[in-house]
């Protein structure tokens, strides 16, 4: 699998750029993200989405469908893509660490 490093950190990811251990999770893998996806500043907003997404996937080994987290965060499914333009399979569930979606999120 392919590792990248980032302010000096290495991670391995998938073909997809996704982490491979959740455990390896830290703010330069949030840094990392955050330059991929085109984001500027992190937000508090920013970070309750990635909160969400990480508690959710600890109780239920998968990431919540959109409506699910939107529900969680109380953001309406057009600020969550405002924060990750990307969407929040690809950009958020990226920048908080979980494993690549495999179904509608």
């Amino acid at each position: 699998m392919p590792t990248l490093e980032h302010g000096g950190t290495s991670f391995e990811v998938d073909e997809d750029g996704f982490l491979l251990n959740a455990k390896e999770f830290n703010e330069n893998w949030v840094d990392y993200v955050k330059g991929v996806e085109g984001i500027g500043e992190m937000t508090d907003e920013h970070r309750k989405v990635i909160d969400a997404l990480q508690e959710y996937y600890k109780k239920n080994g998968i990431a919540p469908m959109v409506r699910i987290l939107s529900k969680t965060t109380g953001f309406p499914l057009k600020r969550i893509y405002e924060l990750f333009p990307s969407g929040p399979g690809k950009g958020a569930c990226k920048m908080a660490g979980l494993p690549k979606p495999t179904g509608c999120v």
